[in-house]
């Protein structure tokens, strides 16, 4: 069985083609990420009351999501990888949720 070729990878999907990234693609995403930071450091200049945190969490966000996506090469992975990422995002969406909604519940009626 060792010295059979799969070609259509069917038995091991994790050893499939290696994705060659080209440099052109790591500068967009450098670029996109210094935007993200740019509108990050202008988000703070404003005082937009309770809204601060969830767009600095938004943007910050989808720069992880950017990350995750082309530096850890997952847009290029099995789906079984992708659905395991998204359960860990899921996991933090319902954790930072959990945590609004505790922090909005003890400041009930004095905001």
């Amino acid at each position: 069985m060792a010295d059979k070729h799969d070609p259509t990878n069917i038995t091991n999907p994790e050893h499939g083609e290696n994705h060659i990234v080209t440099p052109f693609q790591y500068v967009l995403v450098f670029a996109t990420l210094l935007v993200g930071t740019a509108l990050t450091v202008i988000a703070a200049y404003f005082d937009m009351g309770a809204l601060n945190p969830v767009i600095a969490l938004g943007i910050a966000s989808f720069k992880a999501v950017i990350v995750i996506l082309f530096f850890m090469h997952v847009a290029f992975q099995s789906r079984l990888i992708k659905m395991t990422v998204a359960a860990g995002f899921f996991t933090f969406f319902v954790l930072i949720l959990m945590t609004m909604s505790d922090y909005i519940s003890r400041a009930w009626g004095r905001w």
